[in-house]
Parts: structure tokens; C-alpha cells; sequence
């Protein structure tokens, strides 16, 4: 079965109570639910997990690698300035791996500090703005590659 790391960054953990009206109601808990069940749809293994820590990130993303492991990648707030983390990210796709970045929302339509990723310019693909179903829009991606 082909593994699948979704890596979620800062805050995402309060999902479900964090501004309900811009990233909704669902919590981290029911989307790595939601992830694993589209996962299985894929024989894909889905292998969910939140952080905060910059430097925890970075290393999941080089175990990525090391492992094999496709990656699904929420960076969060890190999309607009980690470039160790866009770093890690090219070390993925750069081992021919798919890296599919995403967000909740749409960062263009939002505050102007928002509009850059870091990370776009090294991954497979790019979905936001579609709530939850970015994660199953990515993994379908990811399912239809593997």
C-alpha cells in the first residue's frame, strides 16, 4: 500500500473552533478521519499529523523522502516565509515524489500578506479554497499518479 503523509501546519489543530467562518466547523480529528477513509478509496494509507514546530515540519518532510511517502501538505502560516520548509518541500518532488500543496481557503482572496507561497514554486500541484475537499481533491490527485 502506498503511504501518503498529510502534514498540517501551525493552528491548524484548533480547526473546528478557529474562525469558524473562514475555515469551518470540521476539526482536525474528523478530516484525518475524512483523509484516511478518501485514502483507502486510493489503496492509499493516509498518515495524518499537525504541527506548530517549523523545524518538525521540515523533518517530516525529509522522512518523507527517506520513506517514500507522497505528501499532502497544509504548510498554513509557513507557506508565506519558510524557506526551509520550501527547501524540504523540493527535496520531495525532487525525488520524484508528489507534493500536492493546500489550503482551507483561497490565500488570494484574502489579506495581501497571504498571496505569496514559498512552496507553490516546488510543488505537484496547488488546491485551495475548497474547504475539507482540498484534501480529497488531493489525494484523488495523488491516487490517480501512485
Amino acid at each position: 500500500m502506498t503511504t501518503v503523509l498529510v502534514a498540517n501546519g501551525p493552528n491548524l489543530g484548533r480547526l473546528g473552533s478557529r474562525e469558524p467562518e473562514k475555515y469551518g466547523t470540521t476539526t482536525l480529528d474528523e478530516i484525518a478521519a475524512l483523509c484516511m477513509q478518501w485514502g483507502s478509496e486510493h489503496g492509499l494509507e493516509a498518515v495524518v499529523r499537525q504541527t506548530d514546530d517549523e523545524a518538525e515540519l521540515v523533518h517530516w518532510m525529509h522522512r518523507a523522502v527517506d520513506d517514500g511517502w507522497h505528501v499532502v501538505l497544509n504548510p498554513a502560516a509557513f507557506t508565506h516565509y519558510s524557506y526551509a520548509l520550501r527547501d524540504a518541500c523540493a527535496l520531495v518532488t525532487g525525488a520524484g515524489l508528489t507534493l500536492m500543496e493546500i489550503h482551507l481557503t483561497n490565500p488570494h482572496a484574502r489579506e495581501e500578506f497571504r498571496h505569496t507561497s514559498v512552496i507553490s514554486g516546488v510543488a505537484t500541484g496547488v488546491i485551495a479554497g475548497l474547504g475539507v475537499d482540498s484534501y480529497r481533491l488531493a489525494l484523488d490527485a495523488i491516487g490517480s499518479r501512485a
